[in-house]
């Protein structure tokens, strides 16, 4: 996926503004794809240079509202229906370090693992109220956005719930083996 089919799937639902972009982009897609101001306004000047959108309304302060074209159209429909998506996310730098948790103190492994737990929370935390408001809105973009946060939610507690098995796990190990964690040796910087 690209910022650029999250516009044209946004601007196919209705006209906006980038900051009204910004603003569905905060309370619906951020949880799949997360957009900065400049990111928004830069792929906004691309699409309208490609003939994908275009100036729809001008305000003041130079507030422009865009809009899609046919072209455009025509585009999110081919992506959407004739392009697969790339695979889910095969590299994990969080995974990566669990494979080397045997390089640090157990204790460090642990602790590790808990930060791990609590960033899965802080996510749920964050993402939870979205499903309130998505809740209390009834078009395309919110039925359909539902499903999206709601992956968004059982994959954060899934990576709550795996941190903390996996931190039970490595105390498991060390209540078998008490004495035996060598301390990693200090290396030379």
């Amino acid at each position: 996926m690209s910022l650029r089919h999250a516009l044209l799937g946004l601007l196919g639902q209705s006209p906006a503004s980038g900051y009204d972009l910004l603003k569905t982009f905060g309370i619906s897609l951020a949880n799949v794809w997360p957009a900065t101001q400049s990111q928004v306004y830069a792929e906004l000047g691309r699409l309208a240079d490609a003939g994908l959108v275009e100036v729809s309304a001008e305000g003041p302060r130079g507030r422009k509202e865009y809009a899609i074209t046919e072209a455009g159209l025509a585009e999110l429909r081919h992506w959407m229906t004739e392009t697969d998506p790339g695979p889910i996310a095969r590299r994990s730098e969080m995974l990566l370090r669990v494979f080397f948790l045997g390089q640090i103190r157990p204790e460090q492994a642990r602790a590790y693992l808990r930060r791990q737990a609590e960033l899965g929370e802080e996510r749920i935390k964050k993402l939870a109220p979205l499903k309130e408001v998505v809740e209390k809105m009834d078009d395309d973009l919110s039925v359909y956005g539902r499903l999206a946060l709601d992956w968004g939610l059982r994959f954060s507690a899934m990576q709550r719930d795996w941190a903390l098995w996996a931190e039970k796990e490595i105390e498991k190990e060390i209540e078998k083996k008490p004495g035996s964690a060598p301390e990693p040796e200090a290396r030379p910087e």
